[in-house]
């Protein structure tokens, strides 16, 4: 218990110190580019922006 209260409170205290970088619900995240799925193109969050909705899911698969 004592270590979750640690970990906890390590959280926190991080939260806290990022909390005024973080982008806040409503804002337009920024424009960004990666290469599509065939490894071919180049693709730009702005490409999409107001033509169609855009979901950011960040993650990783192994």
């Amino acid at each position: 218990m004592a270590s979750t209260m640690h970990y906890i409170k390590k959280e926190k205290a991080w939260q806290k110190k990022h909390a005024a970088m973080a982008p806040k619900v409503g804002d337009q995240a920024p424009d960004f580019e990666v290469t599509d799925v065939s490894g071919e193109k180049q693709v730009r969050l702005s490409d999409f922006r107001d033509h169609k909705p855009v979901a950011l899911v960040f993650g990783s698969f192994t």
